[in-house]
């Protein structure tokens, strides 16, 4: 007996997207396989680590706990959305290769979305704002200290006016 599916239109990275999904199939899954996002990296699939983190409608969520059926109308941000519009890396994304924010890069999408939604709602946060910012995204390389030096790097660099 086949899975019963679901009608779901979801813009991601601006995009609109219909599809029929299973009722149980996450929104990491439904980016990555059905998508082909691969950016949006699968970790522990707890909501623990932050690898997963995307975008939904403004505000940083963990993509293995949420299921693509809820998301109808829902408009979705991935690591790949945060690009400039001619696919290159944005200010942000440079600012964690120029400080050395990213070593193994399994967290790196999920820190930098969580960095992105960040410095949107605070486009000066202190370095205890960054800290807890990302305190919810696991790294076992960097320690943590070029993650915050990235973000603070690309704070500057966006007020000087970077685009």
């Amino acid at each position: 007996m086949s899975e019963k599916l679901y009608p779901v239109s979801i813009t991601v990275n601006g995009k609109a997207h219909a599809a029929e999904v299973p009722s149980r199939l996450t929104l990491v899954d439904f980016l990555r396989d059905t998508l082909r996002l691969t950016g949006t990296h699968v970790g522990c699939e707890h909501g623990i680590c932050g690898a997963c983190s995307v975008i939904l409608d403004g505000a940083p969520v963990r993509s293995c706990l949420m299921f693509a059926v809820q998301l109808d109308g829902c408009s979705v941000t991935t690591i790949e959305g945060l690009a400039r519009p001619d696919g290159t890396p944005s200010v942000l994304q440079d600012a964690f290769c120029e400080a050395h924010g990213l070593q193994c890069g399994y967290c790196t999408p999920g820190m930098i979305v969580a960095s992105h939604a960040l410095l949107e709602s605070n486009p000066q946060p202190s370095e205890a704002e960054i800290r807890d910012a990302i305190g919810g995204n696991l790294c076992r390389c960097t320690g943590y200290q070029q993650i915050v030096d990235a973000v603070q790097l690309a704070a500057g660099n966006l007020a000087k006016g970077a685009k």
